[in-house]
């Protein structure tokens, strides 16, 4: 039981900090129109707008659809971590549940679990 408790504590942690990183990647593309995507291309052929960047030598990937790709792939991503998080932190209360600790355990006898 104690390993159900930590391990699904820290599950929970990390998808959580996974969770607000996504977030934060998203605001920060949003906000930027993509820029910080091309940035490791040195080309001033780059419009400032990521969404209309088109394709050079100067940069070692195809910038045509950074933006979009990018975005249809973290959005998925939140959602899933946002769930294992969500599904982590149900998991450590039925830890607890089963240890006798926390507000629901005066409920549950071990011998109905």
């Amino acid at each position: 039981h104690w390993t159900l408790l930590s391990v699904s504590l820290l599950n929970c942690l990390l998808s959580t900090a996974c969770s607000v990183g996504l977030a934060l990647a998203i605001a920060l593309t949003v906000h930027s129109r993509g820029t910080h995507l091309v940035r490791g291309c040195n080309s001033s052929a780059l419009p400032v707008d990521a969404r209309s960047a088109i394709a050079t030598n100067d940069c070692p990937f195809n910038t045509t659809r950074i933006y979009d790709t990018a975005l249809a792939l973290w959005f998925p991503a939140l959602l899933l971590a946002a769930a294992e998080a969500v599904l982590s932190g149900r998991c450590c209360l039925v830890a607890l549940v089963f240890q006798g600790i926390g507000p629901c355990a005066h409920g549950y006898g071990k011998e109905q679990v």
